[in-house]
């Protein structure tokens, strides 16, 4: 199962709509995935590598290199289709990559 780490600035209610949203939409693509959410400070390069992709609300700056794909998941929050739907089509592209 691939694992997806979503994360925000305080990490209590936009990380679990991009949570959430991943979630629904990837099992509607027939895509099995686990999603948890955290708030981005509390990310650590240890933790970061337990995951297989890297969905925060807009491109962190952290201390050391992301070493998994990322996808800005910022756009899921709107609730439009015309805007969430790149970013979830760029997840599934890098789950079915990722499945091989």
């Amino acid at each position: 199962m691939i694992k997806i780490l979503a994360a925000c600035g305080a990490g209590i209610n936009s990380s679990f709509q991009i949570k959430t949203g991943i979630e629904e939409e990837m099992k509607n693509r027939g895509l099995q995935v686990e999603v948890d959410a955290v708030v981005i400070k509390d990310i650590t390069q240890e933790m970061m590598s337990k995951y297989d992709i890297f969905a925060p609300i807009t491109k962190p700056k952290f201390s050391f290199k992301i070493e998994i794909p990322m996808v800005e998941a910022g756009p899921i929050l709107y609730r439009i289709p015309a805007m969430s739907a790149p970013v979830f089509d760029e997840l599934e592209k890098i789950i079915k990559g990722l499945q091989k």
